[in-house]
């Protein structure tokens, strides 16, 4: 991490000094960074991140996964009712490590993780699993998931209180992010006054549906202000 950060101003005085030669305004400088500041104990260069970058995108995602965990849950929860793994929980944390809410942004995945239920009938966030479903760690694309639900007869549950979604037919269960949950973690960054939203990626959503439902709601917060 101090390296990281010796690295951060190395490359601010590069782009300041292309900028100088070139006569063009100098590039911007971004980073994605994980959910919350400290990694394995190890802690972001705070001071060198918030002096030298534009902003800081915020991966509030991939908390759990069908390889990691033998029970369904969200891998990107705004909210944890039970612990520290969240979105929020993230967000807060960068703030009290001095990051100003002006530079984060708040990562938003259109992908959701299939779990395998050890019994059908037992079908709730952290319901008990043994495996995944499909290849690379059970991931699926919104597209996917939305054709599963079609497909299947799924049922599809949003959970208000962890701000998340999740469907299951059978014994395929799948945590994803769906319209409503977008919506409310858009909200949450205005609140916040973030200084925005990203997603990851644009190419696995349905029709642009969760992209149109964020930028809808983002769209209203920046009438509301007159910008």
């Amino acid at each position: 991490m101090v390296n990281l950060g010796s690295l951060l101003i190395q490359w601010q005085l590069a782009v300041a000094a292309e900028a100088k030669n070139s006569g063009k305004p100098p590039l911007i400088l971004t980073a994605a960074v994980s959910y919350a500041p400290t990694v394995d104990e190890l802690i972001y260069p705070i001071q060198s991140m918030s002096s030298v970058l534009n902003w800081i995108n915020v991966m509030a995602y991939d908390f759990s996964d069908p390889t990691r965990s033998k029970f369904t849950n969200s891998h990107a929860a705004l909210y944890d009712s039970i612990g520290q793994v969240s979105a929020s929980y993230g967000i807060g944390a960068w703030i009290r490590a001095g990051i100003t809410a002006k530079k984060l942004v708040l990562g938003m995945p259109l992908y959701g993780y299939s779990w395998r239920l050890v019994n059908a009938n037992n079908h709730g966030v952290l319901a008990p699993a043994n495996g995944l479903v499909g290849s690379d760690k059970g991931a699926i694309t919104y597209q996917q998931i939305k054709a599963f639900i079609t497909q299947n007869r799924a049922t599809a549950v949003y959970n208000a209180t962890i701000v998340s979604d999740y469907c299951y037919a059978g014994t395929t269960w799948i945590g994803y992010d769906d319209k409503q949950t977008i919506s409310t973690k858009v909200s949450y960054a205005k609140q916040k006054g973030l200084f925005g939203y990203f997603a990851w990626h644009v190419a696995d959503d349905y029709n642009w549906a969760l992209s149109q439902q964020a930028k809808e709601e983002w769209g209203a917060y920046i009438c509301r202000l007159g910008v």
